[in-house]
């Protein structure tokens, strides 16, 4: 039996460990951030397949200006981290280029197209397939102008096979109810997802792989050995595990594990921010964008969550308070049915700066595999990336073509 180490233990490392597990692969996950402090388990919950564009584009960079915190916006690029997100922006002009745009678009339609039936599948095979509601999404404007433009943008955007409509009256009544004033225009997404508690999907794939022999190790790693035959995974207390192969899937985190085989990769902490809240008004509704404020709520089994921001920083940087007080502000303003947030929370998306995930084998060590660069996307991919990394371990054909996510091409 083969055995491998899943360096990372967040939604892409454990739903790569139960794809391992499936095919007959012995695992050792290691898991630096057991708690909730990981951005797998701080995100909206929302499996997004309606974005399709990469956000490494010519509009996107253009409209960063008025998109930036000190405008109101949620575009954070503070100061004190310009040697961070300045080498990152210039990458990101240079993937923005027209014919890289398309092939990036070509990438994602194909992941996308497969991650909701992958979590489908997932959930399925661990037990509880009503973590996974195909119910859809809000997008919510408050001023005509910003619907009649927001509605113009996403019916020139490739979605991909998401559907929406414009909603009806009963829909619109629903969305008035959650606001001081009535929204000026509403979409609602037909087809796209939402796991429904974030906490027991981690508990369920965490259980999935231990059930199964399977080992969760919580500590750090400090660096992956490569040999001929097999590899060294070496943690902070300079103890070793050994496996005939590697999988760096730890997020953030990666770049300082893979650099010694590949040090062109351009990675980026982009931190998000939440609130929280137990105590709550909000019905049964698939999450809700609130576009003007570029912030979505989504209601969990555990408690209402607001979250927001695109800040590029260093991964270890302390968080802005500020950021919490402007969620807490649009919540305010929008008389939102929820009371004081119980949580404040911030967490490091891994982004690369074509807007793809790196997923895929190193050429000149090919007993080391990566995932890792999934940004906003990757609760949204993490269950097809778990099967892609499974197929590729098994050298079983791949259910999307990976050249497009290979580290070669920043090299």
């Amino acid at each position: 039996m083969q055995r491998a180490v899943v360096l990372g233990g967040g939604v892409v490392g454990l739903s790569i460990a139960t794809g391992l597990r499936r095919v007959g692969v012995e695992v050792t996950v290691i898991d630096a951030a057991p708690a909730a402090g990981a951005a797998s388990w701080g995100n909206a919950g929302h499996i997004a397949i309606e974005q399709v564009e990469p956000l490494a584009s010519w509009p996107v960079l253009r409209s960063a200006p008025r998109r930036l915190f000190s405008r109101g916006g949620a575009l954070g690029l503070p100061a004190s981290q310009i040697k961070h997100w300045l080498p990152f922006a210039l990458r990101m002009m240079s993937a923005a280029q027209p014919e890289r745009v398309e092939r990036g678009r070509t990438a994602l339609r194909s992941l996308l197209t497969n991650a909701l039936p992958a979590w489908k599948s997932l959930t399925e095979q661990l037990g509880v397939p009503n973590l996974v509601r195909e119910t859809g999404h809000f997008v919510v404007w408050e001023s005509p102008a910003s619907a009649a433009a927001g509605l113009a943008a996403w019916r020139s955007t490739d979605i991909g096979n998401a559907r929406f409509h414009e909603c009806d009256a009963d829909e619109m009544r629903l969305l008035a109810g959650l606001m001081k004033q009535a929204p000026a225009g509403a979409i609602r997404f037909a087809n796209t997802g939402q796991i429904a508690d974030l906490p027991k999907l981690a508990d369920s794939l965490r259980n999935f792989v231990t059930a199964r022999n399977g080992r969760i190790v919580n500590a750090k790693a400090s660096a992956v050995t490569h040999r001929e035959k097999s590899v060294s995974v070496t943690l902070d207390d300079v103890t070793a595990i050994e496996a005939d192969f590697a999988v760096i899937a730890a997020g953030a985190r990666s770049r300082e594990l893979i650099e010694p085989y590949c040090k062109s990769v351009p990675l980026i902490a982009e931190r998000g921010y939440h609130l929280q809240m137990t105590e709550h008004r909000w019905p049964d509704l698939p999450p809700v964008v609130f576009e003007d404020r570029s912030m979505i709520v989504t209601r969990f089994e555990s408690g209402l969550r607001a979250a927001s921001f695109d800040e590029f920083s260093s991964a270890d940087a302390p968080p802005d308070e500020r950021k919490w007080q402007r969620l807490l502000s649009h919540i305010t303003a929008l008389g939102l049915p929820c009371e004081a947030p119980t949580r404040q929370w911030m967490g490091a998306r891994p982004t690369l700066p074509d807007y793809l995930p790196a997923i895929g084998r190193l050429p000149h060590a090919p007993n080391i595999l990566y995932a890792f660069g999934h940004q906003h996307l990757g609760l949204t991919l993490a269950a097809i990336t778990g099967d892609l990394i499974a197929q590729v371990a098994t050298s079983a054909p791949t259910t999307v073509n990976l050249k497009p996510f290979d580290l070669q091409r920043f090299i």
